[in-house]
């Protein structure tokens, strides 16, 4: 039997060139909680235990100050949200709450829920954001009113379509899916067991199991194909439309970030 491995992730905008990740070489850190597109300079940023990374040129570079982000999500151009631990020197609460950025993660702001509130999983829409705390999923369309959801299986991790309309949690039970917001769900019959999923239109969504098989689901996770393989449990997961149509996925695993040009056929670091 499948299990879900302990990590997590999630919504950035669609943009239409390839991202600069420089090949071969690695990762910024042990582990990594989150990836992103970031539409404003069309690199790729690591939201990791020892802080945001951005893909340089020559490699990773370390961004801002050194938080240990937990979920972490990117909501438009420069503009990422995030949860975690403040690293030493850093004057935040611990647990952080939800904090945002709009400076690419140079700099990071105080939401709401500091002291209180360490989102394992993030994701953002056009309507706001939601979370999962280890315990609840949790929504709110402005950072500081928030409401519980309640999805009919045991939360492990969230995805958003961009509209705010879709929402996905992944769990042990299989993937449970919203269509009006989170106020009703349904388990999604005959889906894959999905440890992560990324939603790179309203419709598309992109899914990867614990053994590291990816799925496509073209109609915004009611039904999945398979494409390739990753090989193990994923970390990450982000996803784009290129200029041919074709999609951009990127996936972290263990020691390795690995991209795919065509749909999640085949993927190469």
């Amino acid at each position: 039997m499948l299990v879900l491995a302990s990590c997590s992730v999630p919504a950035t905008e669609q943009t239409e060139g390839t991202a600069q990740v420089p090949r071969g070489r690695g990762l910024p850190s042990d582990h990594v909680h989150g990836i992103a597109f970031n539409p404003a300079d069309d690199k790729v940023y690591l939201a990791t235990h020892d802080g945001l990374f951005r893909y340089d040129d020559t490699g990773p570079a370390r961004v801002g100050p050194v938080i240990d982000l937990m979920g972490f999500t990117a909501a438009g151009p420069d503009h990422f949200y995030s949860s975690g631990h403040p690293g030493a020197g850093v004057d935040m609460a611990n647990p952080v709450g939800l904090i945002e950025s709009t400076d690419a993660g140079e700099t990071w702001s105080t939401l709401s829920r500091e002291g209180q509130t360490d989102f394992h999983s993030l994701t953002a829409s056009e309507v706001g954001v939601a979370g999962f705390d280890g315990a609840a999923v949790l929504s709110t369309p402005d950072g500081q009113a928030w409401t519980t959801l309640e999805p009919p299986v045991a939360t492990f991790a969230l995805a958003a379509s961009p509209d705010g309309t879709t929402l996905l949690v992944t769990s042990q039970s299989g993937p449970a899916r919203s269509t009006d917001g989170g106020d009703t769900w349904d388990v999604v019959p005959e889906a894959p067991l999905l440890q992560l999923a990324y939603f790179s239109d309203d419709q598309t969504v992109v899914g990867v199991a614990p053994d590291g098989i990816v799925f496509l689901s073209t109609d915004a996770g009611a039904t999945w194909d398979q494409r390739g393989t990753v090989e193990q449990a994923p970390q990450a997961l982000a996803a784009r439309a290129q200029r041919n149509g074709q999609l951009e996925i990127l996936v972290v695993i263990e020691g390795a970030l690995l991209r795919s040009v065509d749909n999640g056929f085949t993927f190469a670091d």
